[in-house]
C-alpha cells in the first residue's frame, strides 16, 4: 500500500468513525412550545420558556415559541406551521393543550405532542403531571405554625388542584384548631376576581393566603405585604417578592421538566400517556424560608421533605394522594 494512498484511507475511515458517533448521540433538531398567555409573565409561562432556552442550549436545537395560543383554531394553525417548519417536538404549555393534541397528533405522526395535567390518549402525546399534595401539604403546616389569628385563607384556581387538598391537609396536620377558609377563581388568571377573594379573606381575619394560580399569585402577594400579612409562594420561589411576606414557596420547576423530557425524546425513551413528577425527580421543591420563621421549624420541614423523598411518607405517615 503506497503512502498517499495509506493516508487516504485513513482520511475516509476516521470521516466514516465520525458520522457513526454523530449517528449515535442523542439529538434534537427542532423543538415547539405554546403558552395560552405569555412567556413574560414571571411564573408559569416563563419557566417554560426557560425551559426551551435550556433545550435549546443542550441540544443545540432550532426552537420556536407563539404566545397567546389559547383555543382549538389557533393550536391547530400553530401545529400546522410547526410541522412546516419541521418541528419534531412540541410542548404546549398547559392543560389546554391535552385534548386537541390527542385529535391532532394522527394527522402529525412525526412530532411528539406534550402538555400538562391532561388525559394523554395517542401513541404520540404525553402529559406531564406535578405531584402537588405533597408540596401542598408542607406549605399549609409552614402557613399554620406562623398564622397569629389561626386563620388561613387559600385563594386556589380550581377545585381539582391536588396542591389545594394538600395545603388544606397540612394546615389541619400542623394545628387542628385553625380555620381554613378556601376560594376558588375558575380561573388561573383573572386578578379581579382574585382581589375579591382577597378582600372577603382579610374582612375574616385571614393573616396567610396561598394564592395557588399562577396569573395572580404575584400580585396578591403584593396586596398582602400592603397590608403587612403573610403569604405562601405559588409555582415559583418568590420570596424575592417580600422576605418577611413570603414565608416559603411551593415550586414547580417547570424548566427543569423540560430538560427531563428533552433527554427521554431525544433517546427514544419518552413514553405516551400521563406522566407523574414530584420531589425525588428534582422538579418540584419547597421555596426559601423567610428569617421570621425560627432555624428550628425551618430544620424540621426540611428534614419532613427529605424523609418524603427518601420513604414517600409525609408527616402524618401516609404517603402523597397524588
Amino acid at each position: 500500500m503506497s503512502k498517499k494512498f495509506y493516508t487516504i484511507f485513513m482520511i475516509v475511515l476516521l470521516i466514516g468513525i465520525s458520522g457513526c458517533s454523530t449517528g449515535d448521540s442523542a439529538e434534537i433538531e427542532k423543538v415547539g412550545l405554546l403558552v395560552p398567555e405569555t412567556v413574560n409573565d414571571g411564573v408559569w409561562g416563563t419557566k417554560g420558556y426557560k425551559g426551551l432556552l435550556k433545550i435549546q442550549s443542550d441540544y443545540n436545537a432550532d426552537v420556536f415559541y407563539k404566545e397567546s395560543i389559547k383555543n382549538d383554531t389557533s393550536i391547530k394553525q400553530a401545529v400546522k406551521e410547526y410541522s412546516d417548519d419541521d418541528v419534531t417536538l412540541v410542548f404546549g404549555h398547559g392543560s389546554e393543550y391535552s385534548g386537541i393534541f390527542n385529535t391532532l397528533s394522527g394527522d402529525y405522526p412525526n412530532m411528539h405532542f406534550v402538555s400538562f395535567n391532561g388525559n394523554a390518549t395517542e401513541e404520540n402525546t404525553t402529559s406531564l403531571q406535578f405531584k402537588g399534595y405533597a408540596m401542598g401539604f408542607f406549605g399549609g403546616m409552614t402557613a399554620a405554625y406562623q398564622s397569629n389569628t389561626n386563620i388561613v385563607g387559600v385563594i386556589a384556581a380550581f377545585e381539582w388542584q391536588p396542591e389545594v387538598q394538600g395545603f388544606i391537609d397540612g394546615v389541619k396536620y400542623q394545628n387542628s384548631e385553625t380555620e381554613l377558609i378556601v376560594e376558588y377563581t375558575n380561573h388561573w388568571n383573572d386578578q379581579d376576581i382574585a382581589f375579591e377573594k382577597l378582600e372577603g379573606l382579610m374582612d375574616q381575619r385571614v393573616d396567610v393566603v396561598y394564592p395557588a394560580g399562577d396569573g395572580y399569585n404575584v400580585a396578591v402577594i403584593e396586596k398582602l405585604k400592603e397590608k403587612g400579612l403573610y403569604a405562601i409562594g405559588y409555582v415559583s420561589d418568590q420570596s424575592d417578592l417580600g422576605e418577611s411576606t413570603v414565608l416559603t414557596s411551593t415550586v414547580q420547576h417547570a424548566d427543569k421538566l423540560y430538560s427531563v423530557v428533552a433527554e427521554r425524546f431525544a433517546n427514544d425513551e419518552l413514553d405516551s400517556g400521563n406522566l407523574e413528577f414530584d420531589f425525588e425527580d428534582g422538579v418540584i421543591s419547597m421555596g426559601k424560608y423567610s428569617s421570621v420563621i425560627p432555624d428550628d421549624f425551618q430544620s424540621e420541614m426540611k428534614q419532613h421533605v427529605q424523609t418524603y423523598i427518601e420513604t414517600g411518607k409525609l408527616p402524618n405517615g401516609k404517603e402523597s394522594k397524588q
